[in-house]
């Protein structure tokens, strides 16, 4: 009869390569998304206007999605939250794209799509933390143990 213990956390966490290639791409995109992305409607910048015209829901939403990319930058620095933030990410991208594609029409529709496979992977890279936090959350146990 052979006995068999639960995995430990540490066994489910990625390998130590593919964890320093999540993290770098963490990082980039954390990087991205505050600076390249949020800052510039968080500013009012002129070349954020244009798009959120275009979409009609007013600066208000810029200013949101602003916050939203900055929060989610944040948050996919740290590390219970990265899976969970990138899952968050691929939603805010699903709605990106699909603006992109019925609304503004200027034919980068494929930003949208390269980000999602990118935070795909971080989900899924991150899983275990994911996890983990979910537990954290309702109070379960992660891990049983024998």
């Amino acid at each position: 009869m052979s006995t068999r213990r639960a995995s430990s956390p540490k066994s489910r966490a990625p390998k130590r390569g593919l964890n320093i290639v999540l993290w770098v791409l963490q990082v980039l995109l954390a990087l991205f998304f505050a600076v390249a992305s949020a800052f510039p409607k968080l500013t009012g910048h002129p070349s954020a206007d244009p798009t959120f015209d275009a979409i009609g829901y007013g600066d208000w939403f810029m200013y949101l999605v602003g916050a939203l990319e900055l929060a989610g930058a944040i948050a996919l620095l740290i590390p219970l939250l990265s899976g969970v933030t990138a899952l968050a990410f691929i939603a805010l991208m699903i709605g990106a794209f699909v603006y992109e594609v019925t609304v503004i029409g200027s034919g980068f529709w494929y930003t949208p799509v390269i980000l999602i496979a990118l935070f795909s992977f971080i989900a899924w890279g991150r899983w275990d933390r994911t996890v983990a936090l979910f537990a954290l959350v309702t109070g379960q146990s992660r891990v049983s143990r024998a």
